[in-house]
């Protein structure tokens, strides 16, 4: 078996973003592969406990990053990887994922009309996945603590670079990287913001789930992880604004990200804009490499009536979390439970 040591600073590197000026008061912290913080910090402690053996094979339900990582991982500790995901996962990134060796498999597109949708069925999938092998670890991102205390890592760069940290502004999908970031944050700045960056018909901050255009944010199904009382506020976007944000970060930028990034840098520039004096950091969770085929292709764009789209100048604010009001609304969450926001029934609007 090969030795961990040896490659431990291959993928260590992932782990490090890149602070970027994007404005006179706006950073983006931008990441080659982000979901490699919890992936590694996971299976190290799974190592250490003694619960990741030499034949254990690691499972997980994954459409995105986290398994990327998963798989990459596999490679240097030498373990099978099993991924579950969806029947539409991205082309370049299954190719990707089994070239590293990973086992991928996707629940059928009937799952779609359960409840739960392709996230409940990628779950019991999992579920029949540990019943079959007698050694099995399965990292759980959506309800495992140490995904979010993982990004304490993140939260020690971020002060020891700028000392003063305003607002952090991210998409949400499990959780764990604005829940733990920020709430590490705030052991040493406590007034800091939070923002969530969400997609419409997702479940995390109030809508009814349904049809997601926008991957690589929001959820089916509510993740243990998410703690609803950090966030100061929530955007939620459509995928031809993030499309379009996406486009002038590497336009204007340089910046290669996805679509998750855009998003979030969009949310971000309108906040710093609108609060000059306060330092703002947009969390930016990957490159842009899947997505060379889709947003970064014009005919692409034009054929799911994207191209061309503006990029809105500021959000609509709405009253209640699940109202639909144009392609990018603001709700004001003001770090409130999730059962207290919904029994509320309204709020005061807030765009802050």
């Amino acid at each position: 078996m090969r030795t961990t040591n040896a490659f431990a600073n291959l993928t260590e590197a992932y782990q490090i973003p890149r602070l970027i000026k994007l404005g006179p008061n706006l950073y983006g912290a931008a990441f080659t592969l982000m979901k490699m913080i919890p992936a590694r910090f996971i299976l190290n402690k799974a190592l250490r406990d003694g619960v990741l053996g030499p034949d254990t094979v690691i499972a997980e339900t994954t459409s995105g990053t986290f398994g990327l990582a998963l798989a990459m991982e596999g490679v240097h500790l030498d373990r099978r990887v099993i991924l579950v995901s969806d029947p539409v996962i991205d082309a370049r990134l299954y190719r990707r994922l089994t070239d590293l060796g990973a086992s991928v498999e996707r629940v059928p597109e009937s799952s779609a009309r359960m409840v739960g949708g392709y996230q409940a069925a990628r779950l019991n999938r999992l579920a029949e996945i540990k019943d079959e092998y007698e050694s099995v670890f399965c990292p759980e991102q959506y309800s495992n603590p140490d995904n979010p205390r993982s990004y304490s890592r993140v939260s020690e760069l971020l002060v020891e670079t700028f000392g003063q940290v305003d607002c952090v502004v991210g998409p949400v999908g499990s959780g764990g990287s604005m829940s733990g970031t920020v709430s590490y944050l705030r052991s040493v700045l406590p007034e800091c913001r939070a923002i969530g960056v969400d997609t419409h018909a997702s479940v995390l901050f109030g809508h009814a789930d349904g049809p997601r255009e926008l991957r690589g944010l929001g959820m089916s199904l509510m993740p243990a992880n998410l703690d609803h009382t950090v966030f100061d506020s929530v955007h939620w976007c459509q995928a031809s604004a993030a499309h379009a944000a996406t486009r002038q970060l590497h336009q204007r930028h340089a910046l290669f990200m996805g679509p998750t990034s855009g998003g979030a840098y969009m949310v971000a520039r309108w906040w710093a804009q609108a609060n000059p004096e306060a330092l703002t950091v947009a969390m930016l969770p990957d490159e842009g490499y899947r997505y060379q085929d889709t947003v970064y292709d014009d005919e692409w764009l034009l054929a799911q009536g994207h191209h061309g789209a503006q990029l809105p100048t500021e959000p609509v604010p709405v009253v209640r979390p699940d109202q639909v009001a144009g392609p990018w609304t603001t709700y004001n969450w003001a770090r409130r439970r999730y059962a207290e926001v919904i029994a509320s029934g309204d709020a005061p609007v807030g765009t802050s």
